[in-house]
């Protein structure tokens, strides 16, 4: 392989782990850091936007279409779990983790019976193009910059929207944003629909990329998992940093010594950053910023006493 084709295979690599890890982690990421909850189920959320986008399909609709339907279809049932049992335990977070682990299981079992061992899939859009003596998808190069994109809309839609103004002040602290008019448990839930409907989209997004079982949510959730703990609190910055970080250990060591490692190397990298920086990369940029405003004070009360 020439150098030309190395440089092409990390970037392949990278990109398609990048685009990976952030798609199928921010729904997790958005409900841990708005509520303080890791949902359990999420695993299980992804398969079922796979199932449906897949069925949808099978029958005869347009791929986007489809798409929604795995998205929005997977929204709706997140927000009957959540009207159900979750906003009962939006003060008890390891008690939600149990409940949600319990959903998994039944989500799981409940697809095996439903449906079997497994459906046929769907083949992968766009093609693909030759580089050197390999072959790359153009449709995993698109979702990782897909992935970007997502993170763009949430960034606006958090920073620069209502919802996303109530949002922050209810993740910072519910009690003083309750006592300023805001309905905390209203932000919970569509804060838990808006990370189902991730969830199905991730589902969705990979469906024609992979083989249609019960089980596929385990895979899902293990990554995701761990790109949420390095990434921290912050589910916008954290989560980004985060999965730069582990796609490009996963990208070079899969490049060098096969897929098995590198899934190996993103695990230990993920083990020591935690060791080092147990608050991950929300904590670090938030120190780091305070740093940055308390030299900026410092500077600015030199000024005005000389």
């Amino acid at each position: 392989m020439d150098l030309y084709s190395s440089i092409f295979n990390f970037m392949y690599l990278f990109i398609d782990s990048f685009g990976f890890l952030i798609i199928s982690a921010l729904g997790l990421a958005i409900i841990f850091g708005m509520m303080g909850i890791i949902n359990l189920a999420h695993g299980e959320y992804i398969m079922l936007g796979a199932y449906i986008t897949t069925l949808t399909a099978a029958a005869g609709m347009p791929f986007i279409i489809a798409l929604l339907c795995g998205s929005l279809g997977v929204g709706l049932f997140g927000g009957i779990v959540d009207r159900l049992i979750i906003r009962h335990l939006y003060k008890r977070p390891l008690d939600s983790v149990v409940a949600s682990w319990g959903v998994s299981l039944i989500m799981s079992q409940g697809m095996l019976v439903l449906m079997g061992p497994s459906i046929p899939g769907l083949s992968t859009p766009m093609g693909s193009i030759n580089v050197g003596q390999f072959d790359y998808s153009v449709y995993r190069i698109f979702l990782g910059f897909l992935a970007i994109f997502i993170m763009i809309v949430l960034y606006v839609l958090f920073k620069k929207t209502k919802f996303g103004l109530h949002s922050r002040a209810t993740m910072q602290n519910a009690v003083i944003a309750r006592n300023l008019g805001i309905n905390s448990d209203r932000m919970y839930c569509m804060t838990y629909i808006l990370g189902s409907v991730l969830a199905g989209l991730a589902g969705a997004l990979y469906a024609p990329t992979l083989s249609i079982v019960p089980t596929m949510g385990s895979n899902f959730m293990m990554l995701s998992f761990v790109t949420v703990v390095v990434g921290g609190a912050d589910p916008m910055t954290g989560t980004l940093l985060s999965g730069g970080l582990l796609s490009l250990f996963n990208g070079g060591l899969s490049m060098i010594f096969g897929t098995l490692m590198g899934r190996l190397g993103l695990l230990v990298v993920a083990i020591l950053f935690i060791r080092v920086l147990p608050e991950g990369f929300s904590g670090l940029v938030e120190r780091q910023t305070l740093r940055v405003n308390r030299k900026k004070q410092e500077a600015i009360s030199n000024g005005e006493s000389n």
